[in-house]
């Protein structure tokens, strides 16, 4: 039998729906604002392509909420290691609050890296894992550059060019190389933020090793790139042709980056450089909000979504930006997006479409289509969103 193994981080991208940026030292937090888990969804989504051949593979994991427990109902065969730790119990129905944070501090990082130190040294063909950046740093120390990783995509911030394009890609990339199709590895990066310096609206990434994938670029996610210096002007004039067209009595939705930040600097407005803020006729009714509390603000009002686009990756939804809910998005609506790009950000992408990689895979296939996309003052260009 092949070998597949499978680690899945309980609390990975809880905050970001709920503002908190991240979930480091903020599980509690996120709970009380309504957080759940998510994880473990995205991480069926990646085990659904291997469904097909689930009789010819030994899925090798952890216990409960490290992907024993999924693995197991998905019909899976499994091969469990003690992950260390409490052991990552599962999740029972109905968990909140207090309990269900308990719950979700079960696994720690350590946790994570004996646990794929074991996946190694049973020579798993590939080491799938669910996570966010934090995530990747632990299998790097576990594995280095040993053991042929996919990063499936479930935090908040993910600058790391390990992780698929989105949960199926991944699926898909575990696929491919079990079945033979692809043959090709290659190193790439595993890059993190400090996240409480993230928080305050403070970004420094650095490099923390890098992961043996499988080599697919059509399936792989670039790393994030930051807003060259040079791009000031032109989001300067992208900032003026947004504000000329502002209409009253209209609730925008002004999303994380520093293009967008451009729009909230020509109002003489304070921004919330990766949060959303919520601005009515020229003030600001809230900065920093997130679901349900955008919600209230845009409940029988007209409503627009300003954003920006993910420099190097070219994704709108799904990274970094979790506050924008798919219950946002579809009350705003996708005829009401504003997206804004710098030439050179659209040129990073050469030529390839802009993602989406929401929690709903319907509104995923839904958002796809084209969109002008903002790119100096009275400049536009058209743009393709597509689902993989």
């Amino acid at each position: 039998m092949k070998k597949v193994g499978l680690i899945i981080n309980p609390v990975a991208g809880m905050g970001g729906s709920v503002g908190l940026k991240g979930t480091d030292h903020v599980v509690e937090e996120a709970v009380r604002r309504g957080a759940v888990p998510r994880s473990e969804n995205r991480a069926k989504t990646a085990l659904l392509e291997l469904l097909p051949e689930k009789e010819r593979i030994l899925i090798c994991t952890g216990p409960g909420a490290m992907g024993g427990e999924l693995a197991r109902k998905m019909g899976f065969q499994v091969k469990i290691f003690g992950a260390g730790g409490s052991g990552g119990m599962g999740f029972p129905d109905g968990l909140t609050g207090d309990s269900l944070a308990a719950a979700l501090e079960c696994t720690s990082a350590s946790d994570t890296i004996s646990l794929a130190q074991k996946i190694a040294e049973e020579q798993a063909e590939l080491l799938l894992f669910a996570g966010g950046d934090g995530t990747a740093r632990d299998i790097y120390k576990a594995v280095g550059v040993e053991q042929l990783c996919v990063g499936i995509p479930a935090g908040v911030k993910i600058h790391s060019p390990v992780y698929a394009k989105n949960p199926g890609a991944a699926g898909k990339l575990a696929a491919m190389w079990m079945s033979g199709q692809l043959k090709r590895c290659e190193e790439k990066e595993v890059l993190d933020i400090d996240e409480d310096a993230y928080r305050s609206g403070h970004i420094s990434t650095s490099l923390y090793g890098y992961l043996k994938v499988p080599a697919e670029w059509t399936l792989t996610q670039n790393r994030k790139a930051p807003t060259p210096l040079s791009d000031e002007a032109a989001i300067e004039s992208i900032a003026y042709e947004v504000t000329d067209h502002m209409e009253p009595d209209v609730v925008y939705l002004v999303g994380a980056g520093t293009t967008t930040r451009g729009v909230m600097e020509k109002l003489g407005l304070p921004n919330t450089l990766i949060g959303v803020d919520v601005i009515e006729n020229g003030k600001v009714l809230e900065n920093d909000a997130y679901g349900e509390r955008i919600l209230s603000h845009i409940r029988g009002k007209r409503a627009k979504l300003i954003l920006t686009v993910t420099g190097g990756q070219g994704f709108l939804f799904g990274r970094g930006n979790q506050q924008l809910t798919p219950a946002v998005i579809r009350a705003v609506g996708k005829e009401n997006l504003v997206i804004l790009a710098t030439r050179s950000k659209l040129a990073e992408l050469r030529g390839n479409p802009l993602q989406v990689d929401t929690d709903d895979a319907e509104l995923n296939k839904e958002l796809c289509g084209y969109y002008k996309v903002i790119t100096g003052y009275k400049e536009y260009t058209v743009c393709q969103v597509a689902a993989l």
